[in-house]
């Protein structure tokens, strides 16, 4: 793969500033494109369809094009999936684990799946952690080229990426996901950064995907309450309260698309067991009852939208054409 180099599969499937309210300034703001134009990015096949998938659905279902950059192919991922945990599996898992991405990707909304082309970096201290071909080890300027050509090819006015507090749950390759992300969404912009990797763009806002504490300890206590086996033990609890983690700004209601993401993260069948208290422990009544919503942080913005928001296109859609 050449230094900016990604692997791109296709699927099928504004208003002037408030008075008194002062727009950050950034001297790279291009102009308007005439769609409205959304890219995530995740560290691995299924972080897609756990995060955020609703709220791709969601916009990918009124119009708007949504793009998705996974850094990784995941091949580190265990079989999570009893019923997949046979040795043929085991053997091709890279391969398998790059269908049921484009099949979740199709059930979310997604028109276009980038591959940023690099190796799952392992946790921690792990053989795969050191390998020179994985995500960690990239070096931040080739990764950050990478992801800015796709910026600039794709033009989207909406960037969401990883938040910078991940003390719950350090994987190196979502820590290098906000790494990149962050760089690219400021050197997009930029004529003089990465002149190679085509005509600058610049997003107008970038947002960071959280799942709240609020939002954890709501799910963690109904579970005790039906008397249900609790999926996180005491010491995940424990991190949990004590960790910090970034304002959330922005609540999408997802609500319409609740199954979208059940579908899609089902269509990860070596990762995500059907049968798991995690992602389907509470009786779908109760989840409803709970609400269904993708949470965010608004980390930069160029636009004349304010907190708190529903919409991560408050600010531009009225500027936009569908």
């Amino acid at each position: 793969m050449s230094h900016l180099g990604a692997l791109v599969f296709g699927l099928e499937g504004a208003s002037s500033p408030e008075e008194g309210v002062t727009v950050p300034v950034n001297p790279y703001l291009g102009g308007m494109s005439e769609e409205l134009c959304l890219l995530t990015v995740h560290a691995h096949p299924d972080d897609e369809s756990s995060k955020g998938a609703g709220t791709v659905a969601k916009y990918h279902s009124e119009g708007a094009r949504c793009v998705l950059v996974t850094c990784t192919g995941g091949e580190e991922g265990d079989v999570l999936n009893p019923a997949m945990n046979r040795p043929e599996v085991v053997e091709d898992l890279p391969a398998i684990r790059a269908r049921e991405l484009q099949r979740a990707a199709s059930i979310i909304g997604y028109d276009e799946v980038v591959m940023l082309g690099y190796r799952d970096s392992g946790m921690p201290g792990s053989e795969a952690n050191a390998r020179p071909e994985s995500f960690a080890q990239a070096p931040l300027d080739e990764a950050t080229a990478r992801l800015v050509a796709v910026v600039r090819r794709v033009k989207p006015q909406v960037m969401a990426i990883y938040p910078g507090y991940q003390t719950t749950y350090p994987h190196p390759d979502h820590i290098k996901a906000h790494e990149v992300g962050l760089a690219a969404f400021n050197a997009a912009g930029d004529p003089e950064a990465f002149p190679e990797a085509g005509p600058e763009w610049q997003p107008e806002k970038l947002y960071y995907m959280l799942w709240s504490k609020r939002r954890m300890f709501a799910l963690a206590e109904k579970f005790i309450e039906l008397g249900l086996e609790q999926p996180w033990g005491e010491e995940r609890i424990k991190r949990m309260k004590e960790a910090p983690q970034e304002e959330v700004t922005t609540v999408v209601d997802v609500a319409p698309w609740a199954r979208v993401r059940e579908a899609a993260l089902l269509a990860h069948e070596t990762q995500v067991d059907p049968n798991s208290p995690f992602w389907f422990g509470l009786p779908a009544d109760v989840a409803d009852a709970l609400g269904h919503y993708d949470e965010y942080h608004l980390a930069h913005n160029f636009t004349a939208s304010r907190p708190p928001e529903d919409d991560l296109f408050a600010g531009i859609r009225e500027r936009a054409t569908l």
